[in-house]
């Protein structure tokens, strides 16, 4: 059993209300500035790994430290460098020694207490005993980095991927499921009651996730022309392959992309197909991107892959190259004979953001299906669906329940996205009516309901607070049960201001933020009352929950 630690206050006041604000300051990052000397930089860049190795183990002492977790720039995934130094001091950082790591984290860290005060130190889990390097200190906590582990914990799990530690995703495989389920549970708890202050049941117990491997039906890989590389290759010295990267970005470096070999979050034939990609392009010459210099053709590549067995694959490139975007698209639809939708789309930006770029079919049909309960969904390559499939069925099966409808309500799905929690719905309710702000979504909606021949469903996009309001009210009706599922911001004042005019009968709150989720039920509490609090767990190896929530409306209000 361990403990959970409450957040800081600094994370408690970001949660705050300022009137009409409402941004998600809930994810807090820990920025420091990065001291490195100059010579070791210039041997990195004039490729000397030798040289470079040298004068970090001279200056810390303990290469094994940095052992995998560190890049040929003597870089550390989320920004730490090996002569990293306290900004304004310039002091050489402490060491602690034999300090026991006693309880988990938010963020997915773990921590001790060293004088009182409290140590954040990732890759670590409860019964550690380390030394510790301290990278950052505040005045109510500090942060550190593993140097050495005198003894490792017996909770201990073994890593199954190759690239834990570094990739900075699936951070807790070093930790069983069964203790990542009850530290998510316990943290739903904790926010609930420390930010959100409300009266609430006993929690029921967290739905786990039956596939804890190969459960993610999309990811995005970024090509680079550079690899990121550990610094145990580094340590080796000589001549280093530092061949071009098809992957993932390293933690809080937008130019660093790690050489992803195996990922175990996806299933067949994601891997092959990313593998493939990379292997022609390289054969065939093709320029990867790098995004400082805004040169090289190949940016991204995103697979999508459905619990029908279908697939979806985009390839991303940053110029309109004809016969090279030919020649690589007709190869993977020719390797590739099971791509269900092969597309392609063009990225001049300087950033990699495809929001507003339209995506090209090249074969095949543009969007893909999703089943769930003899319901199908269209995705299309910007449709948002639950990422795990499976688990997004346990969800959406929880809020219904919640909603208890009773076949003549009105339902209100606000942030609906292509509208599968409002056509999984509307068969129990008189209307249902979702609201989006993204309009390609609120087209996905349209045709999700025509497809399954649902007629009671409406949708409509725009931005939330603008959209709901009285006269909307007044026109559609007003809702016996409002479901809410909003992104990680959580509901904007004014959207909950007018709900609580509207006065529902019953909320289901849908949340992957408890954090936000607690504030926005204390705006609710004086005419809600929570009845019902389940989490779910969509995200195996990883301390991202979501819970869902049931409000109802306290009699006489």
């Amino acid at each position: 059993m361990f403990s959970v630690l409450p957040l800081p206050n600094r994370i408690l006041s970001s949660l705050k209300i300022a009137k009409g604000e409402r941004k998600d300051k809930t994810k807090h990052s820990f920025r420091f500035r990065l001291c490195r000397t100059e010579s070791h930089t210039t041997d990195i860049h004039r490729g000397n790994e030798s040289a470079a190795y040298s004068k970090v183990q001279t200056r810390t002492g303990k290469p094994e430290f940095f052992s995998k977790f560190a890049g040929a720039d003597g870089m550390f995934p989320h920004g730490t460098s090996p002569t990293q130094e306290v900004a304004r001091k310039n002091k050489e950082l402490p060491l602690i020694e034999g300090l026991e790591i006693t309880a988990l984290a938010a963020e997915g860290k773990a921590l001790g207490k060293y004088n009182d005060m409290v140590v954040f130190v990732p890759l670590t889990v409860p019964g550690d005993v380390v030394d510790v390097r301290i990278r950052n200190r505040r005045r109510r906590f500090m942060e550190g980095t593993v140097v050495r582990y005198i003894s490792r914990s017996p909770m201990r799990a073994e890593p199954f991927c190759a690239h834990f530690g570094v990739c900075g995703g699936c951070k807790w495989q070093n930790l069983p499921y069964s203790e990542q389920l009850r530290f998510k549970e316990e943290q739903v708890r904790d926010q609930l009651t420390r930010i959100g202050k409300v009266a609430l049941p006993p929690l029921l117990p967290i739905i786990g996730s039956a596939r804890t491997r190969h459960y993610r039906n999309k990811l995005e890989f970024t090509f680079a022309p550079r690899r990121w590389m550990t610094y145990e290759e580094v340590a080796t010295g000589g001549a280093i392959d530092a061949g071009a990267a098809l992957g993932f970005h390293i933690p809080g470096r937008f130019d660093k992309v790690l050489d992803i070999r195996e990922c175990w979050l996806q299933p067949a034939p994601s891997n092959e197909i990313r593998e493939e990609a990379k292997r022609f392009c390289v054969a065939h010459g093709y320029g990867f991107h790098d995004i400082r210099e805004h040169r090289g053709l190949m940016r991204n590549l995103v697979v999508r892959t459905s619990s029908t067995g279908e697939v979806m694959v985009i390839v991303v490139f940053a110029e309109d190259d004809r016969p090279r975007i030919e020649a690589l698209l007709g190869h993977l639809q020719q390797r590739f004979p099971e791509i269900t939708s092969l597309m392609y789309m063009v990225n001049t930006k300087w950033n990699d953001s495809t929001g507003d770029i339209d995506a090209r079919l090249w074969s095949g049909r543009d969007h893909i299906f999703e089943e769930m309960e003899g319901l199908r969904f269209k995705i299309g390559p910007k449709s948002f669906y639950q990422t795990n499939s499976e688990q997004a069925y346990e969800l959406y099966k929880v809020a219904r329940s919640f909603a208890e409808l009773t076949g003549t309500d009105i339902v209100y799905d606000l942030y609906t996205g292509t509208g599968t929690i409002a056509n999984f719905v509307a068969r129990g309710c008189r209307q249902v009516i979702g609201i989006e702000y993204v309009p390609e979504a609120i087209e996905d909606a349209k045709h999700n309901a025509a497809l399954n021949g649902i007629g009671n469903a409406s949708f409509f996009a725009g931005d939330m607070k603008d959209v709901l309001n009285d006269a909307f009210i007044a026109r559609h009706g007003r809702p016996d049960v409002v479901i809410l599922d909003p992104p990680r911001a959580g509901v904007h004042e004014d959207v909950l201001e007018t709900i609580r005019r509207a006065a529902p009968r019953r909320i289901v709150y849908v949340s992957c933020n408890p954090a936000t989720q607690a504030r926005d039920l204390a705006l609710l509490a004086p005419d809600y009352r929570v009845t019902a609090v389940q989490p779910v767990d969509m995200f195996p190896h990883t301390h991202h929950v979501e819970n869902v929530v049931r409000l109802d409306r306290i009699a006489n209000r």
